[in-house]
Formats: C-alpha cells, sequence, structure tokens
C-alpha cells in the first residue's frame, strides 16, 4: 500500500480562455437586466407585503414534545375528554382592602359572566366558590378560564378580547390582570430601536470602510430587502405551517447580519478589482466569481446547519428552523442577483472614487490596501507561540462556565414591567407563593379501571412530598378512569429546586407508589414540560454536534486539500461558541453585569451553534481560500499567511463589526430571550472574526508550516476538489 504524502503546493496549469463559469455569467445577467432585477425585487417586496398586511399573521407555539412523559400526561387527559387539556387562563384580582369588601363580589361576578359567554370560552371559575383562590388576606384571588381549543392554539387577539372583557371589572381599587401562556402573547416587542440601532451602527462601520455614504448603504439595501420579502413570506405560511411567534424577531437578527455580511464579502472584492484596474463590469463579474462562491458555500452551510434542527424533533424549533433558514437563502439570493444590479448602477461613480483614493494612498508611499495587516500577520509570525496560547488560554477559561449551563424557557417573570402578565405573576407569587405560577399536573391512570383510590392516594402523597407546598383533591374526568392532581411546588418555576422535584417525583416517588395502588402516573404541566425540553436538549446536541462538525472538516479537506486546517478550523469554531456559551451564562444565568438572573432559554445553545458555526466557516473559506492562492503561487508557506491576512483582515474585522453591532443591538430588547441570542451572537461573532481569524489561525498556520497543506496521496488521489474561491 502506498504511504505517498503530498505538500498539494503545484498550482493547475492555466486553463485556456472560456466562458464565464456560472456566478459570471448570474453576474452579468443581473447586470444586462438591472431594471428588471431591481423591479422584480420590488414587486415581490411589496407584493408579499401587501399579502402579509392582507391576511394577517397566526404565529402558533408548538410545545408538543413526543415521547415524553408531559406529553403522555396531555395526551391522556385528550384521550379521556379532560377539559384540562385545552388552552386556559388565569385572571388575577388584587385589592387592597379586601376581595369581599362591599360591591367587589357584584363586579367580580358580572365580569366574570361576559367573560363567559365570549366565543371559545369553554368553562369559567368562581374565587368566592373555591377555597383555595383566595389569598390567606384575601386580598389577592384567581379563577381559572378554560378554552375549547387546545394549549398554545389561543391567539393574541383572542387574548386581547379576554383581558379588555376582564378588565371591564377593575375599578374601585380593583386590579385585574391576565396570566397563562394565552396572555404572553400580549406581549410586544417590535424590536424597532434595536434594529434601528443595529442599522445605524453598521452603516457608520460601511462608511467608515468604503468612505462613501452610497457605497455602505449598498449592503445595508440588499439585506433590508431579502429579510423584508422573507418575513412577508413567513408571515402567509403561519396560515399553513406552525411557526413560533418569536420567530419574526430571531429572522431580523440574523437576516440583517448575514445579509450585509455576504453582501459586503462581495463588494469588497468588488472594490479590489476596481482598484487593481478591473472596468466595473468585469469588476463585477470577478467579485461574484470570487467572493460568490464564498457566500453560496457559506450560506449553504448554515441553512444545512439550520435543517438539521428539524431532527430533533423539538416542537417549535421545528418552525423556527425553517423560517430562519429561509431567511438565509433569501438573503444569500440577493447577494447574487440584486446587488450586482446595484453594482452595475454606480460602477462608475465607485470606480472614479476607489482608484482615486487607492492613488492617493500611492502617493503616500502606502499600499493601496492590507499594508497594516502585512504588518500584524509578520509581528504575529514573530510570536507565534505567545499569539497562539494566550488566546486560546483565555477562550478557554471563559468557555468553562458552560459546563455549568442551566437550560429552562423564560416564564412570566421574565416578561417586561408593566405587561399583563407579568403583573399576574407577581400577584400570584405574593399571595400564594411563588410555585403557584409553576404547578405540576400530575395524572392518574386506572390503565381503564376506575382511579378514585390511587388518585386520592397520589394527593395524599404529594401534600407529604418535600417541595411542595400543596395539592388539590383529584380532579376526575368523565369516565372516572384519569384523574389529575395539581401539585404546586416550594420554589418558582426556574428555580433549579423544581427542576429537582419533577425529576425526584419521576424517578422516586410515583413509582413506588405505583406499585402499591397498581395505577399509572404521569407528570405533566407547563413546567415539566420545560424540564423535558431541556433534557431533550441536553440529550441530543452532542449527536448533532459530533455530525455537523464531521461533516465540515470533510468538506474543508476536500476544499483546501489539507488535514491540519479542517482539524484546526473545527476545533476552533468549537473554542469560539463555547467561550461564547460561558459569556451567556456568566451573564443572564449567573445575573453578571445588572441582568436577571435564571436559566438560559433551552433552544439557544443549540442554535447558537448552528449560526455560528456556519457563519465561522464563513470566515475560515475566505481567510484561507486566499492564503491557498498564495501558497500555491509562491510556495512560501509564511508569505502565503501574511498576503491572506493582508487581503481579507479589513473585510473580515468589518463584516464581524457590522454582525457584532447588529446582533449586540438586540440586548437592548425587552425581551429575555433576544437579550441572550443577540449578545451569544455578538460574542461569538467579536471572539472568531477578531480573535480567532486574525490572531490564533495566522499563529497556527505559522507553527505548522508547510504541514499546513499536508495530505496523504492515497487521500489526496480518492478525494474530490471542490473549489470555492475562483481566484
Amino acid at each position: 500500500m502506498s504511504t505517498t504524502s503530498t505538500f498539494n503546493r503545484t498550482a493547475p496549469a492555466a486553463p485556456p480562455p472560456r466562458r464565464a463559469g456560472l456566478f459570471g455569467r448570474l453576474a452579468g445577467f443581473s447586470q444586462r437586466h438591472r431594471w428588471t432585477a431591481l423591479l422584480l425585487w420590488l414587486v415581490v417586496l411589496v407584493g408579499a407585503g401587501a399579502g402579509a398586511s392582507a391576511a394577517g399573521d397566526h404565529y402558533r407555539d408548538d410545545n408538543a414534545l413526543p415521547g415524553t412523559e408531559s406529553q403522555q400526561a396531555v395526551d391522556l387527559l385528550k384521550a379521556h375528554g379532560s377539559p384540562q387539556a385545552g388552552d386556559t387562563v388565569i385572571i388575577v384580582l388584587h385589592r387592597a382592602a379586601g376581595l369581599r369588601a362591599a360591591g367587589t363580589a357584584d363586579s367580580v361576578h358580572t365580569m366574570l359572566r361576559k367573560v363567559a359567554a365570549l366565543p371559545g370560552v369553554a368553562s369559567v371559575g368562581d374565587p368566592y366558590q373555591d377555597r383555595t383562590a383566595l389569598s390567606a388576606d384575601k386580598t389577592i384571588g384567581f379563577t381559572t378560564v378554560v378554552l375549547d381549543k387546545p394549549a398554545g392554539t389561543t391567539t393574541s387577539d383572542k387574548a386581547r378580547q379576554l383581558l379588555d372583557t376582564a378588565r371591564t371589572a377593575q375599578h374601585d381599587g380593583l386590579q385585574v390582570e391576565l396570566g397563562g401562556a394565552a396572555a404572553r402573547s400580549l406581549v410586544k416587542d417590535s424590536g424597532g430601536a434595536a434594529e434601528g440601532s443595529g442599522l445605524l451602527a453598521a452603516l457608520v462601520i460601511l462608511v467608515f470602510m468604503f468612505g462613501t455614504v452610497i457605497a455602505a448603504t449598498l449592503p445595508v439595501i440588499s439585506a433590508v430587502f431579502a429579510v423584508g420579502t422573507t418575513l412577508s413570506g413567513i408571515i402567509l405560511a403561519t396560515h399553513v405551517v406552525t411557526i413560533p411567534s418569536y420567530s419574526p424577531y430571531v429572522m431580523m437578527l440574523v437576516g440583517l447580519g448575514v445579509g450585509i455580511d455576504y453582501a459586503l464579502l462581495i463588494f469588497a472584492r468588488f472594490r479590489g478589482e476596481l482598484v487593481d484596474g478591473a472596468d466595473p463590469h468585469t469588476a463585477t463579474r470577478r467579485a461574484l466569481e470570487a467572493a460568490g462562491r464564498t457566500v453560496l458555500f457559506a450560506g449553504t452551510t448554515v441553512i444545512i446547519a439550520l435543517l438539521g434542527l428539524i431532527t430533533l424533533g423539538l416542537g417549535s424549533l421545528r418552525g423556527l428552523a425553517v423560517a430562519v433558514a429561509l431567511t438565509v437563502l433569501v438573503t444569500m439570493v440577493a447577494s447574487l442577483t440584486l446587488l450586482p444590479a446595484l453594482l452595475h448602477l454606480f460602477g462608475k461613480r465607485f470606480a472614479r472614487q476607489f482608484t482615486a483614493r487607492a492613488r492617493r494612498r500611492a502617493e503616500k508611499g502606502k499600499a493601496a490596501y492590507g499594508a497594516r495587516w502585512r504588518q500584524w500577520g509578520a509581528a504575529v509570525q514573530r510570536h507565534p507561540v505567545a499569539a497562539l496560547l494566550v488566546p486560546v488560554v483565555a477562550l478557554g477559561v471563559l468557555a468553562v462556565p458552560a459546563l455549568g449551563m442551566r437550560l429552562g424557557l423564560a416564564d412570566a417573570g421574565s416578561d417586561p414591567a408593566g405587561s399583563t402578565s407579568r403583573a399576574a405573576y407577581g400577584l400570584l407569587s405574593q399571595g400564594f407563593g411563588p410555585g403557584f405560577n409553576g404547578p405540576l399536573i400530575v395524572v392518574a391512570d386506572g390503565h381503564g379501571k376506575a382511579v378514585g383510590a390511587p388518585a386520592a392516594e397520589l394527593s395524599r402523597t404529594l401534600r407529604q412530598t418535600p417541595g411542595i407546598a400543596g395539592a388539590t383533591d383529584p380532579i376526575p374526568v368523565r369516565d372516572g378512569k384519569v384523574a389529575s392532581v395539581i401539585a404546586f411546588p416550594t420554589s418558582a418555576p426556574q428555580d433549579k429546586h423544581t427542576t429537582g422535584l419533577v425529576h425526584r417525583l419521576r424517578d422516586d416517588v410515583l413509582p413506588k407508589l405505583a406499585g402499591g395502588t397498581g395505577a399509572g402516573y404521569r407528570v405533566g404541566g407547563p413546567t415539566a414540560a420545560v424540564v423535558d425540553y431541556s433534557d431533550m436538549v441536553t440529550a441530543r446536541m452532542p449527536l448533532f454536534v459530533s455530525i455537523v462538525v464531521g461533516l465540515s472538516v470533510l468538506v474543508l479537506m476536500a476544499v483546501f486539500r489539507s488535514v491540519l486546517i479542517p482539524l484546526k478550523a473545527a476545533l476552533l469554531n468549537l473554542l469560539s461558541i463555547g467561550a461564547s456559551l460561558g459569556a451567556m451564562t456568566l451573564v443572564f444565568q449567573d445575573g453578571r453585569l445588572g441582568a436577571q438572573a435564571g436559566p438560559l432559554e433551552a433552544f439557544l445553545p443549540i442554535l447558537v451553534f448552528a449560526i455560528v458555526f456556519g457563519l465561522s466557516m464563513d470566515y475560515e473559506i475566505f481567510l484561507v481560500s486566499r492564503m491557498r492562492e498564495e501558497w500555491l503561487r509562491t510556495g512560501d508557506p509564511d508569505r502565503a499567511v501574511r498576503e491572506g491576512l493582508a487581503h481579507t483582515g479589513g473585510v473580515i474585522t468589518a463584516a464581524g463589526a457590522v454582525m457584532i453591532v447588529v446582533f449586540g443591538s438586540f440586548v437592548l430588547s425587552s425581551q429575555r430571550m433576544l437579550q441572550q441570542f443577540g449578545f451569544g451572537l455578538a460574542v461569538a461573532i467579536l471572539v472568531d472574526a477578531l480573535v480567532i481569524r486574525c490572531l490564533i489561525v495566522p499563529a497556527a498556520m505559522r507553527l505548522m508550516g508547510r504541514h499546513s497543506w499536508w495530505l496523504p496521496g492515497t487521500v489526496a488521489r480518492r478525494l474530490p476538489e471542490l473549489r470555492v474561491e475562483k481566484s
């Protein structure tokens, strides 16, 4: 067997002149039909927007978790016709003078009759008939409204109707609030301030980079067209498929970031071709032939990683993954079709401006661009060990807190101050204890027999279990074969002690009880469902990460004809993501920097991984492909690193800065999920674009030297060659 190895530095012979490739033809088409391309994009944007405005949205949060115990509890209640399988809202009442004060009960009962008459309301309780519905001092009370629709399907319009009707009793010091998942749909955060500040900051960075407002505006225009079109399309799609209510915010965050980033990569190459003397038409074609390939590869990588989330079976995450993947796809298409048309329209103006700036720099004895990055690369190469070890150790330390990451889903206690759901949460905690906002619904199944005695024993057992403040009497369904008991923990829904209680009930308390009664028991309810969701993410994430990383290593091996570069890229990508998750844990879980302490949103770590890994591949290919060009041309590995950094360092840092300010601006949002997501992505890009690509990668390439491009001969002969960046 042959053991021959190769450093793969022999550049292929120059091919004979041939017609332009796919991207060159695409650029030519967009240039020849520039007005058609612009008009088509405008028609699609306006048409989709008009359709979305007319149809309205129908976002739904699919909380189904097939195979989990909480889902089994819901299915059991549904199968036996229990009203608890329907969606519910809680009307919370508060009056400092007491709810039994003169006239208060009459006002409440009048209001409850109005609520009961609303369409879609199955039943309404009475706080004055339920001895557990009033606080000890009788100043706070609640009643449950059961709807005839499944849980998670109540629209914000329906919730608004319920709230407005309930608040007809709000007078003479009586406060009325609405709690429950349906009430949380009333929490609106347009993100306008976050988006506006992010776009403005991105525009400022682009102006500094290109020196002209028009040039800086084109990448933003391309991104806005793409995001606007996708958002309208997704609104229409909500009437057909299940898409969660928080999708638009995530789509805007990701779409604006990657949209500007992709357009910037192409525009920067376009500027470089103009400075080198190409005419605008040729510069556009060459830019798309080169950077367009990188955009296509990077965008496809992100899309594949996002669609891979569908296989995890995590309820709403499936709809979110499709929505964000579609956003990335449309931004990629806009960068490859709309942007070339815009470049052709302004090409002559840009040619004059960019060449004039390059000429002035040359007159001052400076290189047209890249001189400082070339010097930076040389400095890193003089001290490669320190340049590698110091940041790697620092990022490793930052990643350590992620090992103690606790996952969950934000409850109403994390909703914006002033929202009715946040007020209801606070009143219930004040009147009945923190665990009242996250009750556990324990279902007793008689396996076809009457369940009265086993359910009564369940209620007694729960009341005696440490960590439970109280439990209701059994609530049987009509056939008497299934019953439920509502248990109230002593701790808040997001508290780690509540999570521990759920596991203790399932693993210890209820199995022992089942052995004595012969019945089956299932712990359900929203709080238990959050525990199941978090456990599913924790269990399935390692396999997902392994598959994505493994495939990326194989693809990069085919692109760069190297063994060490793909392995280095995978390890450094994981390091940047680990540092991001560690920073999120410190800030949002531990409550540093003034943030409210609590668990991280359960789906965010895996979503951050999918997006950041794809973006990191983008920067890796953009940087290393330039290094490979120089290696093939000169055979000098050190010079290849310096020249690669000189040609791409400015673009990578500018693109990273744009995404950092766009992602980071969402920290201004009032929604905790968006704060965590924006912060996590911003930290990951900061680490990847500035620390890893501009410091660690050059140092590692210097230390690996010629071995960076080593590939065993047997592998080289069998491995297909993928050309991503065409020089």
